[in-house]
């Protein structure tokens, strides 16, 4: 039988040596140590991270879209990253990268990784707004400044670990830093526009619940409508 609690051990201790110890971390990366373990760890972990904030901000609207959140919110961290890693991949192959794209992924699993326990720490904060406050379009605002937020760090964190797993390599590697800094901006316009897609993650009070909704507009007029609400510009 297997013991749930030596799996929890296993797959979230993956997650605290990162955190705790990200220099010996990433080295191990880049021999390409353990990184099946690895990879599915920091899956696990950030999945499930991502999933309970997701499930909070639903919360709001309905058990419905709890649930729903709870399933997209990771969704779209992992097919924006399935989506841009290809891109990164062989940008560095074809500058002299000799890591894997088994090292590539892990990569950026970390910085995924980063982000969803930097959610997780904010839940406590959202979920007390959801409680005392019934402004659909301050609560949108909060969480696009927390999802801001954490994604700045996750890819501030990413440029980091890109500098100890990737630049290592001599060949290219200069050009190699100037694709990491092109392809994150490539990563947080298509993971922006994607949320859009997946949308609703909320869900409007006033609405019954819907999956997805229609394709019309984009992320950024949507924030900007929300800052005009607050403001009181119609």
């Amino acid at each position: 039988m297997i013991d749930n609690k030596s799996i929890r051990v296993k797959y979230f201790g993956v997650l605290i040596s990162l955190l705790q110890d990200r220099e010996i971390f990433l080295e191990e990366i880049r021999q390409g140590v353990k990184l099946p373990q690895k990879i599915i760890s920091l899956l696990v972990c950030s999945s499930i991270f991502i999933a309970i904030y997701g499930g909070i901000i639903g919360a709001y609207h309905s058990w419905m879209q709890a649930l729903s959140s709870a399933v997209k919110l990771p969704a779209l961290y992992l097919i924006t990253l399935l989506i841009c890693l290809p891109t990164l991949y062989f940008s560095n192959i074809i500058f002299g990268s000799r890591r894997t794209f088994g090292q590539h992924l892990a990569l950026v699993l970390t910085a995924v990784s980063v982000t969803s326990v930097l959610l997780f720490s904010f839940a406590p904060i959202t979920l007390f707004f959801l409680v005392t406050t019934t402004n659909y379009q301050f609560l949108i605002l909060l969480n696009v400044i927390i999802f801001g937020l954490t994604g700045f760090i996750g890819v501030y964190s990413l440029y980091y670990a890109s500098k100890i797993v990737l630049e290592q390599d001599n060949q290219g590697s200069e050009t190699r830093t100037k694709i990491i800094k092109s392809w994150l901006f490539l990563y947080a316009f298509v993971g922006s526009q994607l949320g859009w897609t997946l949308r609703p993650f909320f869900g409007a009070p006033d609405s019954v619940f819907q999956l997805f909704r229609d394709r019309e507009g984009n992320f950024y007029l949507s924030v900007l409508k929300a800052i005009g609400y607050i403001l009181g510009i119609r």
